[in-house]
């Protein structure tokens, strides 16, 4: 066989993706992980060739997946030549040693590469800093393995951003850049909170929800702007706040980072005060991609990091985007309009009870439902205003 070339960051890399069907994990649930894992790979420049899955109670302690499954998934490999291969789970030190001596090709799992994928996406000082400390955090117990990892393949997915830098340390000079690190955020947070006071007495909305699901699209609708948007998984990475004027009401409006299932815990800590803008805000924008076969799970995930900021019992707007992919996906073009009407009726309704939350069904491509949105919003910024300012007159 002919050697292999170097691989290059900006070449096309080729992947495979593992998964497990356990007693916690059923394998309806498992193809949705891999679904979104794939979309992942793609995110990161990467194009998925198979997915690999077994049934195993947990995962096996050595090489996360059966010895015969792993020399399965090798055999792929070699005949494909596949780059890397990505578990769905995180994987301990020891199984990627393990899985690495196996393989001989790049190992990651889902943390590593939402990981990566924040590195290439980080804009701000802030977003660099935070995005380093959790890499350097994650791979503190896997510099061992990653000195052997580093000496067979050179850059592309995985290896961004801090990784480079950080491998070439020893133990002691990671903790050390981690503390350093921690203590800028903390510099950066107090000049942020410092920005937030000086905003004044305007009421605060944030947009929050699943990755992906709408919401620098909708913030442009709103506030008139030009908020970067993409079809790709975290497209936004810093907090944008723009200020918006509805029927003579102003208030200030941030788009926030999205949510994502097996999101890492580092990452979650090291973004905690860019999610501030959650924390602190008055009223949330809770947007949901309608037409995702998973979105209940989605609003589920997004309501369970909302309780870790505390901020789940803010009043809050359900927003179901994209009406027109719901429609395409699950309507009967022979529907009627009243039928059609009566359905989404039902689904609003449906809603409205469950969660005890106003919610709205738009499209934000199609600008379906947007004004009744913005009436919506504008009477709950109102009623906030009164709340805040009873004796004020000048923002009624």
């Amino acid at each position: 066989m002919a050697h292999k070339p170097t691989i290059k960051p900006n070449e096309t890399e080729t992947c495979i993706l593992v998964g497990l069907v356990t007693k916690d994990q059923t394998l309806e649930q498992l193809n949705e992980f891999l679904d979104e894992l794939e979309f992942l790979a793609e995110t990161a420049g990467a194009v998925t060739k198979a997915k690999f899955y077994q049934k195993l109670p947990h995962p096996d302690t050595k090489s996360y997946v059966g010895k015969g499954k792993l020399f399965e998934i090798m055999d792929y490999v070699v005949a494909n030549e596949i780059d890397i291969v990505i578990f769905d789970d995180e994987i301990s030190p020891s199984q990627l040693r393990n899985i690495e001596e196996t393989l001989k090709v790049k190992v990651l799992d889902r943390s590593m590469l939402i990981l990566d994928i924040f590195a290439t996406r980080a804009q701000t000082v802030q977003a660099k800093t935070q995005v380093e400390l959790a890499q350097t955090q994650y791979m503190l117990p896997r510099l061992k393995g990653l000195w052997g990892h580093l000496d067979r393949i050179k850059g592309g997915i995985g290896m961004r951003g801090a990784g480079e830098k950080e491998i070439e340390t020893d133990r002691r000079v990671a903790q050390q850049r981690i503390a350093l690190l921690k203590q800028q955020l903390e510099k950066i947070g107090l000049q942020n909170e410092t920005q937030r006071k000086n905003r004044g007495e305007l009421i605060r909305v944030a947009l929050v929800g699943y990755t992906n699901v709408g919401k620098s699209t909708l913030m442009n609708l709103l506030s008139k702007s030009e908020v970067f948007a993409e079809n790709k998984l975290f497209a936004t990475l810093d907090t944008t706040v723009r200020k918006v004027v509805l029927d003579r009401t102003p208030f200030l409006l941030s788009d926030t980072v999205g949510f994502i299932r097996k999101l890492p815990h580092h990452l979650i800590e090291s973004f905690k005060s860019t999610l501030d803008e959650v924390r602190e805000s008055d009223i949330l924008l809770h947007v949901v991609d309608v037409s995702h076969p998973a979105f209940e799970e989605h609003i589920h995930v997004v309501n369970e990091t909302l309780k870790e900021l505390e901020a789940i019992d803010k009043p809050t707007i359900l927003i179901f985007n994209k009406m027109d992919a719901y429609e395409e996906r699950y309507f009967d073009k022979y529907l009627t309009p009243d039928v059609k009407r009566d359905i989404l009726s039902e689904l609003e309704n449906t809603w409205m009870q469950r969660l005890n939350a106003q919610c709205v069904f738009i499209s934000a491509i199609n600008r379906t439902n947007i004004e009744l949105l913005r009436s919506m919003l504008t009477d709950m910024v109102k009623e906030q205003y009164q709340i805040r300012y009873p004796y004020k007159t000048e923002f009624f």
